[in-house]
Parts: structure tokens; sequence; C-alpha cells
């Protein structure tokens, strides 16, 4: 989806700190570009990369950033897991099979909700764990983990590529308290601004002049209830200025005149 807003930078100033975000063994370069792009599109930006299997740095792997080169630029290399979780403090490891293992296990909601809490406290750095696109994360490396992070999709497919589940738990992470978020209904008003309430009851002045000449009121008695009726209409419309503009334009264009003023 297209949308991005290039005379701004990438991050806001007041971005909050995000997990890191480690790939294990992971094998496509281009996934790992599409994980940077993800990562990026969330303000996510710390990727650590445990033994690629194609080496690093991946020329695939810029390709598929789209843009977020400055994120594999920044990526650090680690030979082992338990290298790359060394200096983390609370670790989640996603996987969608039961391993047997004794660990809570979180919704990527839950999760975020987790790592918003340690990292406002500035008491634990989190990091979550992303294994290999063909076989997921092995149990030793679950192993180093505090908790799961399960995403339950349908039971009859629920795999996901490695760029989708990245996108998912960072998604997850950002919306949990996010810095870029509209309201849950927000009205794009373009280059424009509302327009005043006297600016619109003006609009129905000339709108009821205009019918009125066109015979459009069959009685007296019944102009007042249409116009309170049309009134309703445009008041709870949400009008911007060029709305009225552009009205009194075709109002005047029907009456043949030229301009309105």
């Amino acid at each position: 989806m297209a949308g991005t807003n290039t005379a701004r930078g990438t991050l806001p100033d007041t971005a909050p700190l995000g997990p890191a975000v480690i790939l294990v063994h992971p094998q496509l370069g281009e996934n790992i570009g599409m994980c940077a792009r993800a990562m990026l599109n969330c303000a996510v930006t710390e990727l650590r990369i445990v033994k690629p299997r194609d080496g690093w740095p991946n020329p695939a792997a810029v390709s598929a950033a789209s843009g977020a080169a400055s994120i594999l630029e920044n990526a650090k290399l680690y030979e082992t897991t338990k290298e790359a979780v060394a200096d983390l403090e609370y670790v989640l490891a996603t996987t969608a099979r039961n391993r047997g293992v004794v660990k809570d296990i979180c919704t990527a909601e839950a999760a975020a909700k987790l790592i918003h809490e340690k990292n406002a406290a500035k008491t634990q750095k989190c990091g979550i764990l992303f294994g290999p696109e063909r076989t997921g994360l092995e149990n030793d490396d679950v192993a180093l983990s505090d908790a799961i992070l399960n995403i339950p999709l349908n039971p009859g497919f629920s795999s996901l590529n490695l760029a989708q589940a990245v996108l998912l738990a960072c998604y997850a992470w950002l919306t949990a308290d996010n810095p870029f978020k509209l309201m849950e209904i927000e009205r794009s008003l373009g280059d424009t601004e509302p327009a005043q309430k006297g600016d619109i009851e003006n609009l129905m002045g000339h709108l009821e002049d205009e019918i009125a000449k066109g015979g459009f009121f069959r009685s007296p008695e019944q102009r007042p209830t249409i116009m309170r009726n049309i009134r309703n209409f445009f008041f709870r419309s949400g009008m911007t200025k060029q709305d009225v503009r552009t009205f009194h334009g075709i109002l005047s264009c029907l009456a043949g005149k030229r301009s309105w003023k």
C-alpha cells in the first residue's frame, strides 16, 4: 500500500523503544529485506540476524527492503541465537506449534503490552525471535525465551511467511501505543478547512431562494418543514469551506448565472 510521506523522516523524535527483531537462520535474502520493510513500517529499527543461510550482506535483501535499507545497514550479525539474545532481559519466541515446554503463551497483542510496560519502565530490553522460513524455531531456540508469542489464525492453514509474521508482531507492538494513530474515525479534509455554521446557513439561504424561484415548494406551509430537512442534511454532512463554495457554484450555474460571490 503506497502512502509514504517522503517529506518526513522515517521515524519521529518521540518514537518509543521497539523490540529487537531476531531472525534465526533466515534462508532468503528477499525475506530478510521484506522483514526490514515491515519493521520500518512499524517504527521498529533493531534487526539481529543469526547465521543467514546465504551469507551477509545480501544484495537481494536490499532490493526487497524497498527503502528500508537503513534497517539492513545497521543489522547485527551473530553466529548463534545465544549470542543474539545475550544482552536482552526479556525474549519472546514466535511459534505456532506446541513445543511441549512450560512457558506462558501470549497473543501478539498481549506480548506488545508486555514489551511496552518493560520498555517504559526502562527495566528490561526486549526481543522477539523468528525462526527459519521452512522449519520455524528449534526447541533449543525456544528454550532461550521467557514466553511464546503465538498468532492465532485459521487452524486449517496457519502458516505465515517470515515477513508476515514480523509485520503482525511489530504492528501489534505499534498499535499498543501508536504515536501515528488516527482516531477510530477520522475525516480527511484535504487542503481545505471545516465550514463555519454561518457559511452553511448562507448556503441554505441561497438554496432556498433558488428552489423557491423554481417552484419547488408546493405550498407555504410545506416550506419550513422541507427547509428543516434540507438543513439537517447539510449540517450533519461535515461540510468543508470548499464544499460550500462548490454548492454555491452549482446553484448559480443551474440558475443561469456565470458565478457567485
